[in-house]
């Protein structure tokens, strides 16, 4: 039957685990954020990197008059899937003011310009549409001025599609090495084990600056560098697992039958230790989040004006000192949270694919 499945057995065991549950709904619900995008985010333009310089660093919660200055109708309006992955230019320039009154085909208004100082009211044409309109920043502001929320949400992209890049590069590498060491041995083995030990031996992130540097400074350089640098774990696990396995009865009955090497290895040696390769690749993705925070921190990851929660620390770090710490808290916090959600998630799968808990709980 379904229910006694292997697979249905693990979801069983994998939900009684609270934490590790959580962890995973947290995830799906950054996925979704993620994937939404634009679609939810206060500012939509692309990277959310609509400057008012008058607004920098405003508390959490401010709300803005803004009046239209000009409108440019050459602008392309995009589909709904477009703004979604992209964003939508504006097609209009607008200035936050204080106060503001129409008189014909004019308006008088104050531009702000601070809390505490008042600026010389000044004459605008009166533009077709909505002229004036308001909006909220419900995390504040950055130092430029820039939307809080909406940057968060799109350092979601950046850290999810980097981690999901790195695993997939690390489970192709490792997988491949740690099963091709482990079932043929030998020189092969001693070949491939001296060449793991010696990455391992240097620190990930020196190595992922190493590679940056090779590669040059970028988004997709990063998906790279970042792959590169954790696939030792996986390939380290894989060895060790075919090893043990290479020589039980099933694998012996594969050779008996004139099974060639990699359908050996691919058929029935793989699908054999698929949770522990979860479980490290869980582990991993955490891994490869924290690498490319640090790189951005070091200004080797995502470029500006892309939001990514580590160039976000990197640019407001020095305001933890001041009545302005959430600039680098928030995408901190959101860094330790999705870092906690995934080892949540590595944790409840080990327990989960631990055959001696699921002996103890059948």
């Amino acid at each position: 039957m379904a229910n006694h499945t292997q697979s249905a057995k693990v979801w069983k065991k994998f939900k009684r685990n609270t934490f590790a549950l959580i962890g995973l709904i947290f995830i799906v619900f950054l996925v979704i954020v993620g994937i939404l995008g634009y679609l939810i985010t206060p500012d939509q333009t692309p990277y959310a990197n609509t400057m008012n310089l008058q607004l920098s660093n405003k508390k959490p919660g401010r709300t803005f008059q803004f009046l239209v200055i000009s409108r440019n109708d050459k602008i392309r309006q995009v589909n709904f899937f477009e703004k979604m992955l992209y964003g939508q230019e504006a097609n209009f320039k607008s200035i936050p003011i204080t106060s503001y009154r129409v008189e014909g085909n004019k308006v008088f208004a104050k531009e702000y310009i601070g809390d505490d100082e008042q600026a010389e009211e000044e004459v605008y044409p009166l533009l077709g549409g909505e002229n004036v309109y308001k909006q909220t920043f419900w995390l504040g502001t950055d130092m430029y001025g820039r939307d809080m929320l909406s940057r968060l949400i799109l350092g979601v992209r950046v850290s999810l599609s980097v981690g999901l890049m790195a695993v997939i590069i690390s489970m192709l590498i490792g997988v491949g090495l740690g099963a091709i060491a482990g079932f043929f041995g030998g020189k092969v083995d001693a070949t491939i084990s001296w060449f793991m030990n010696v990455i391992w031996s240097l620190p990930s992130l020196l190595l992922v600056i190493a590679i940056s540097f090779a590669l040059g400074k970028g988004f997709w350089q990063i998906f790279i560098a970042v792959g590169l640098s954790t696939w030792v774990d996986v390939a380290r696990l894989v060895r060790g697992q075919v090893m043990a396995l290479k020589q039980v009865e099933f694998v012996e009955a594969a050779k008996a039958l004139g099974f060639s090497n990699s359908r050996t290895i691919i058929k029935h040696i793989l699908p054999n230790i698929a949770g522990p390769i979860l479980v490290v690749a869980s582990a991993n993705f955490a891994s490869a989040i924290l690498l490319e925070t640090g790189l951005s921190f070091l200004g080797f990851g995502a470029q500006p004006p892309m939001p990514s929660w580590g160039t976000m620390i990197k640019e407001h770090y020095g305001y933890i000192i001041m009545d302005a710490a959430y600039l680098a808290v928030l995408p901190g916090l959101a860094i330790m949270l999705t870092v906690y959600a995934f080892n949540l998630i590595a944790i409840g799968l080990r327990d989960a694919f631990d055959v001696k808990n699921q002996n103890a709980s059948v």
